[in-house]
């Protein structure tokens, strides 16, 4: 199976880069968004938090597995944008959305406070910054902000006013706990270590037993099953209804990466029923 083998995982990726490299800086700053399938650039004036982070993680990653001074400084590059544009230092928060470098959105989103830790924990792995201090800051807001001590998990969503949602999903906690691996893994912290295990508890196992041993994407305020939540909105993109088949791969692997640091039976034996429960479900067989 190619896609079990690393030659051809890391040609892969480095067909992916490709695409990107001469396209994605803007030189106005940050990074340009979206494409078209032949690599045009469409929306050029927009940036969203999570895309300006995400791009910062991948070429961060590539710079180190392909041995890239120049993808390092592509993700140097969006790390400056992220430091100097999305975020507000008045107002200690992050611009969700931007359009000609000014915020457009500024709801204050979980999620993307996940991708902006992995980002800092990435290019700490990478040695774009020296210090633990920008990742122990955003542990602090997502505390500050979104952490809900009676549940051990992460509500999703502030407005631009201040109100804090109703809602709460498993995705953002999912993302967090990605973001809190790799923290631990870049800096040694064992605080994002720790949060990385309570909230693999928490989705994996307690609010997944609600649901035999799936992970459901919906909850209410009290963190019980919102069966109704986005059902007549499948295509949503960031809150889909039903059980997401990659979201229960993600989890395995996050379950395997924590087992790799404490290991234990019962992360192998959940990521393996969530990845096999998955695949029955969701692979496309070829006849």
């Amino acid at each position: 199976m190619h896609y079990l083998n690393r030659d051809f995982l890391k040609h892969q990726s480095q067909h992916i880069l490709d695409f990107y490299h001469h396209r994605v800086v803007d030189e106005s700053g940050g990074y340009f968004h979206n494409f078209l399938d032949d690599g045009r650039v469409f929306s050029p004036e927009f940036r969203q938090l999570v895309s300006s982070t995400r791009i910062i993680v991948n070429f961060a990653s590539a710079a180190m597995v392909f041995k890239r001074s120049d993808y390092l400084e592509i993700a140097r590059h969006g790390l400056n944008y992220l430091e100097q544009v999305h975020w507000l230092p008045l107002e200690q928060i992050y611009v969700w959305t931007l359009r000609d470098h000014q915020p457009e959105d500024v709801t204050q989103q979980a999620y993307g406070y996940a991708f902006v830790l992995l980002a800092y924990a990435t290019a700490r792995k990478a040695g774009l910054v020296s210090s633990n201090d920008k990742l122990l800051q955003t542990y602090a807001l997502l505390e500050k902000r979104f952490f809900q001590p009676t549940y051990g998990l992460y509500a999703d969503e502030i407005s631009a006013d201040g109100h804090l949602s109703a809602y709460r999903g498993q995705n953002a906690n999912m993302h967090i706990c990605e973001a809190m691996i790799a923290a631990f893994e870049a800096t040694g912290e064992r605080i994002f270590f720790e949060r990385a295990c309570l909230l693999a508890e928490n989705i994996a196992f307690r609010q997944a037993n609600l649901t035999s041993g799936l992970i459901w994407e919906h909850y209410t305020e009290s963190f019980d099953i919102d069966w109704q939540y986005n059902k007549n909105d499948p295509k949503n993109l960031y809150r889909p209804w039903g059980f997401q088949p990659g979201h229960q791969t993600e989890w395995a692997k996050l379950l395997l990466q924590i087992h790799r640091h404490q290991p234990a039976p019962h992360w192998l034996v959940k990521a393996k029923f969530l990845f096999n429960r998955a695949f029955d479900m969701a692979w496309d067989a070829i006849e």
